[in-house]
Formats: C-alpha cells, sequence, structure tokens
C-alpha cells in the first residue's frame, strides 16, 4: 500500500469511527466501531449539526457537527472544517469570541474518555482542554452567560450548573429530559426550557421550574429581552415577547430542524437535520439558504 492509499485509508476510519459515535443516544457510549468499507471516502461536511454561534465581529458562523466544527465566514457559502478534528462535538455554546464550550465524544485518534465532560477551546475551536466532569457527563444542551453555565447530562438525565465559568457543578432539578434550553439576556437566573411538548420557566437558576406554556416545544433562542424565538421539531418558526405567550407563528424552516441561534433582534441561524444552514434576517417571516453539506 502506497504512503498516499494508506494515508487516505486513515482519514476514512477517522470519519467512519466518528459517524458510528453518535448513535449512542442517551447512553453518553461513543460505541465507535468500524464495521466496514464508508461509503464515502471524502470528508462528509457539516453533517448532523448539534450547536450553532455566532460572532458578530468576524461575522463567522461557527458550526458543531458529528463529525467536527465547521466555520462559515461571512461571504462564504460553503463551511469548511476547522483543523484536521472529528470530534463529535454535542454541547456546544460561544460564550464570546475566541472561547467555546462543549462536550461530547472525542476524535477516535485522541485517547480520551468516551464522555468529554465540559471542554473548552479558546482559539476558535481549533483545539480543546478539558475543563470537568471528564469521562462523567455527556452535555447535549450546553449554555452559557458570563460565568454562569447550564448543561443538560444525558448520560445521567440530570441538569447541572455552575456559577464559575463550568470548574465546579451543583445538580438542578430537570423539570424532563431536556430539547434545549435559554438565558434570559439580562438575568442568568432567569431561563427557559424545551421539553417534548411543555415549555419550563425558571426564576432560580433551574432550582425549581413551573409549565409556561403547552404544545410549544423545540429549539430556543433568547437574543434580547422581551423577544423569544422556539424552532419547532418539524420546521416551524414561533415567537413571543414572554415564556408564557401567545407565540405567534413567524415563518417556517421549511425542514426538521437540528439547532437554532440569534444574533442581536432579528438575525437568526438554523440547521436542519440534512446539514443545510439557512439564515433570517428578519426575525424568522423568511430564509435563505447560506449553505449546504
Amino acid at each position: 500500500m502506497t504512503r498516499v492509499a494508506r494515508a487516505v485509508l486513515a482519514g476514512t476510519l477517522v470519519v467512519a469511527v466518528a459517524v458510528a459515535g453518535c448513535g449512542g443516544g442517551d447512553s453518553g457510549e461513543s460505541g465507535g466501531v468500524f464495521t466496514g468499507v464508508p461509503l464515502e471516502l471524502q470528508d462528509p461536511g457539516p453533517v448532523h449539526v448539534h450547536g450553532l454561534g455566532y460572532d458578530k465581529g468576524s461575522g463567522t458562523l461557527y458550526i458543531a457537527t458529528h463529525t467536527g466544527m465547521f466555520e462559515l465566514s461571512a461571504a462564504a457559502s460553503t463551511a469548511v472544517r476547522i483543523g484536521d478534528r472529528h470530534q463529535d462535538t454535542m454541547g456546544f455554546t460561544l460564550v464570546e469570541p475566541g472561547r467555546f464550550l462543549g462536550s461530547g465524544h472525542p476524535d477516535a485518534r485522541d485517547d480520551l474518555p468516551s464522555r468529554l465532560g465540559l471542554i473548552e477551546s479558546m482559539d476558535r475551536g481549533r483545539s480543546w482542554r478539558t475543563l470537568s466532569l471528564s469521562g462523567e457527563a455527556d452535555f447535549h444542551v450546553l449554555r452559557a452567560q458570563g460565568r454562569s453555565v447550564y448543561g443538560f447530562d444525558v448520560a445521567a438525565k440530570r441538569l447541572l450548573a455552575s456559577s464559575d465559568g463550568g470548574r465546579t457543578w451543583a445538580e438542578r432539578a430537570a423539570p424532563e429530559h431536556l430539547v434545549d434550553l435559554a438565558i434570559d439576556p439580562d438575568d442568568a437566573e432567569h431561563l427557559l426550557a424545551s421539553g417534548g411538548a411543555v415549555l419550563y420557566r425558571s426564576v432560580d437558576g433551574g432550582r425549581s421550574w413551573s409549565p409556561a406554556a403547552s404544545g410549544v416545544a423545540g429549539y430556543l433562542a433568547w437574543p434580547v429581552a422581551r423577544r423569544l424565538f422556539v424552532a419547532t421539531l418539524d420546521g416551524a418558526l414561533l415567537t413571543a415577547t414572554s415564556a408564557e405567550g401567545p407565540w405567534r407563528a413567524r415563518g417556517s424552516l421549511a425542514g426538521e430542524v437540528a439547532a437554532l441561534h440569534a444574533s442581536g433582534g432579528t438575525a437568526l441561524y438554523a440547521a436542519l437535520h440534512d446539514g443545510t444552514i439557512k439564515q433570517s434576517d428578519d426575525g424568522g417571516t423568511t430564509w435563505q439558504v447560506r449553505s449546504t453539506p
């Protein structure tokens, strides 16, 4: 086997193992076992998106996926891989420009536990280091505001909260298995959480919850006070001025939604299950395709 062939095969095995890893669901285990020849010998691109983050300064959209981190610059129509990492970044949040928090499962080349706990990148996703809970937690929902961090750990079905940037944690009362969580931009103790069919509200940092709206659930965005968004799993975009509603239909994403992110009052970004990234500049009334995998 030539040197080039060996390199291609090595890269293919990394992608194949990573793609196998996300099927573990709530188990939190990577389960990455290569069992056959992959369908493609090329980078799959930003498929199976888990989270989005937007850097206003550079105009770059960051895309956390099952097969690694990608970035979509303001002028680009195609997202490009950050470095050569194929880490399954399940939970993801952009805390500030250049600083990301994440969770999930490691690149198949890394000698790390299958549950990464909380990890941090200070160079826009090019490298990561462990902050806490290595081998213990698998955050599929991860949100931060300042020093306050909240994460829903699917491995133990628990909601955890940190007041020191994610170094130490306290367990909170999750109302049910969470689809998503949003933090009030003016109050880090005021939270909105989405379950299977109910929105819940907490005013004490997740210590207690009360139902806020029924029949409304999905991916959340809370960019400014009195402007809330929900992208339902089937692609409807709803908006309200408070968790209790009324929730009104604003537009449609025309596909199953995998992630939602807001920047400012009216700029929205969404990922569909097929990896398509869409953008709205009018609060979700109309959407344009920004990139396809």
